[in-house]
């Protein structure tokens, strides 16, 4: 502030009004106040905001799954660079950061309210039976929780909004494209137990089966990396009565378990039907191409990213369901060996 003040030949309570679109200069003051800082480089500094009330300028999100499988998935990947197009737009940095469990999850908002670090949280990964709906009310801090809650919903009046996708819609929409096919025999190679999302498709996946009167469908948690699909398929391909079809969780485990039927001599189709949860270039990529659910990850992120501004902008809190993901059949699934026209 000296050193604008001194170039412009005005007092550092002026710059400082200059600066802050606070009344007591002329916009020919502000004006020359405001060229000489873009001159000298000047940027706010956000613990000084954060310090006088003005906020940090700065949006967090932390993750809690292992560090290990974000390297080779795609969707947060995505989800991310979404979430940034719309910050930067509103010149709102994004603080990240990986944490072994909720808990630790829990920790690190904590410390973050506490040291003013952060305006609002993304929240993902809502678990079954969550403690940061609770949390997210006692510290008042603006939020989107990216998913459906499980069996703790979010306390009325509180500044957190919900943006979720219709699992239990899009696995439905899978089912039937396999039974279509003739497909009895499904198993689904499911992610993470314990996150709401793993239920809902778990669920679903023994309602439409239920509804289809199909009794040989399971459902496999993993860790969503590689290495747990590629030995979930192992194990399923090598029972007694291996499966016709299997759903993977994501595209990284679909694409693991397509190199395991190869290993194995399993045809796919002509033996074993692929689908893939989330659609990306590794399924478009891959001999045979993947069936897959697509949506606009990014699209997703940004649609997050515009809610909490909005409530850092004093909007009401919403809940909002994002448009269904679309199967988009390929050239990895088929009919089912000895399937006949009527069971199709």
């Amino acid at each position: 502030m000296k050193d604008i003040a001194r170039r412009a030949g005005v007092s550092e309570s002026a710059v400082s009004f200059a600066l802050n679109d606070r009344p007591g200069v002329s916009a020919a003051t502000r004006a020359r106040v405001r060229r000489v800082a873009d001159q000298l480089g000047w940027q706010p500094s956000t613990a000084a905001r954060a310090l006088s009330g003005e906020g940090a300028a700065t949006v967090g999100l932390v993750l809690a799954r292992p560090a290990r499988t974000l390297g080779v998935e795609s969707f947060f990947l995505q989800l991310v660079s979404g979430v940034q197009e719309a910050l930067a737009a509103r010149r709102l940095g994004l603080l990240f950061q990986v944490v072994e469990d909720v808990d630790a999850e829990c920790a690190v908002h904590r410390r973050w309210w506490a040291e003013h670090r952060v305006d609002g949280l993304l929240v993902v990964d809502p678990r079954e039976d969550d403690p940061r709906p609770a949390l997210l009310a006692e510290l008042g801090l603006p939020a989107v929780i990216i998913g459906a809650p499980g069996a703790r919903p979010v306390p009325a009046g509180t500044p957190v909004s919900r943006l979720w996708a219709d699992d239990a819609g899009a696995m439905a929409s899978v089912v039937d494209h396999l039974h279509g096919l003739g497909h009895r025999r499904v198993v689904h190679i499911a992610g993470l137990p314990g996150l709401a999302h793993t239920r809902r498709r778990i669920d679903s996946l023994r309602t439409e089966a239920g509804r289809r009167h199909l009794t040989d469908v399971t459902s496999l948690p993993t860790d969503y990396s590689d290495a747990q699909g590629a030995e979930a398929t192992r194990r399923v391909l090598a029972s007694a009565r291996p499966p016709t079809a299997i759903v993977y969780d994501n595209d990284v485990m679909a694409v693991a378990g397509l190199a395991v039927a190869a290993e194995r001599g399993v045809s796919v189709p002509g033996d074993l039907s692929i689908v893939a949860w989330d659609d990306s270039v590794l399924c478009r990529t891959t001999h045979p191409p993947l069936t897959a659910l697509t949506r606009d990850t990014a699209a997703f992120g940004r649609q997050a990213a515009t809610h909490l501004t909005a409530l850092l902008d004093g909007a009401p809190a919403t809940d909002l369901r994002a448009a269904l993901p679309r199967l988009t059949p390929r050239a990895s699934t088929g009919p089912a060996r000895g399937a006949t026209p009527a069971a199709r």
